[in-house]
């Protein structure tokens, strides 16, 4: 399976140990270079977002990674390939993706995306449907709650075609796949949860946390947007109640073994630095 790595042109520390890092798994990637909040202007951002959606008005960052990601998608639908993975450059992966991101045999026909991160506290739990088992320890399950990031998921030709037609957008990429709360696509993809999951997200290497705190300073904008927010929120809460107590679904906890953190990364070989993953 074909593996697409956004990547900012200028964090080739990053490139390079993810480049060690998928390696070491014996696997490879394409990068795709991602679109820096530094370098666009809001005016060209503009005819891609909404200006006010369920969760508010979209940090520049955001949009930025969203952006990437259509990126990533055009280059997957280009290779002709069935499935690919896409993955963010601060994501920690557990040996599993060895073979889990090598092949497609275990994917189950009709998945449109599959999370393969675990996003939140260590206990969280997320509300999934049936689950059906994968082979080797791990299942996969329908998502039917919130549950956020997209720094690590397999995708569809299907998925990724529906997901490009998007023209204006009114939440990030991760709601916009994971959040059935706020995000209509999300209902109709159906995506699914690895259990337990193999990719995790560094918590520290974000290179949009500060556009987000920019956009969160206390003010009247603010309450209104988590009234608004809460509202969208709950808004499937009895859907979810009652699936729960018809047996159709259960809270799981999707965290799998805990990575180290992306700055523990053992440091890439000089080799492997000079023949880096290509680039789109």
């Amino acid at each position: 399976m074909q593996i697409f790595l956004i990547n900012l042109n200028r964090r080739n520390d990053r490139l390079d140990a993810m480049t060690a890092q998928l390696a070491r798994l014996g696997l490879a990637a394409t990068r795709i270079p991602a679109i820096d909040a530094d370098e666009v202007g809001a005016d060209w951002l503009a005819q891609f977002f909404r200006t006010h959606g369920p969760l508010g008005v979209i940090p520049k960052g955001d949009q930025c990674c969203s952006l990437s990601h259509r990126r990533a998608w055009a280059a997957f639908l280009a290779s002709g390939a069935p499935y690919a993975t896409v993955l963010e450059d601060d994501v920690v992966l557990c040996d599993a993706a060895a073979h889990l991101l090598r092949c497609t045999d275990w994917i189950v026909d009709g998945t449109s995306v599959v999370k393969l991160e675990h996003f939140g506290p260590q206990s969280q739990r997320v509300l999934v449907g049936e689950q059906t088992d994968i082979g080797a320890g791990h299942s996969i399950a329908p998502i039917l709650s919130r549950h956020t990031g997209a720094a690590a998921y397999v995708i569809s030709r299907a998925a990724a075609m529906r997901l490009s037609a998007v023209e204006v957008w009114d939440v990030p990429v991760d709601h916009l796949m994971f959040n059935p709360n706020v995000s209509p696509l999300a209902q109709e993809l159906q995506p699914f949860q690895l259990l337990p999951a193999i990719a995790r997200q560094s918590a520290d290497a974000s290179d949009i946390k500060h556009w987000r705190l920019a956009d969160r300073r206390l003010n009247i904008k603010l309450v209104r947007r988590e009234i608004v927010r809460a509202y969208y929120e709950c808004r499937l809460l009895p859907r979810q109640i009652a699936a729960v107590l018809a047996g159709a679904a259960r809270l799981k906890r999707v965290a799998g073994p805990l990575p180290v953190r992306f700055d523990q990364l053992p440091r890439p070989h000089p080799e492997l630095v000079s023949a880096r993953t290509a680039t789109v």
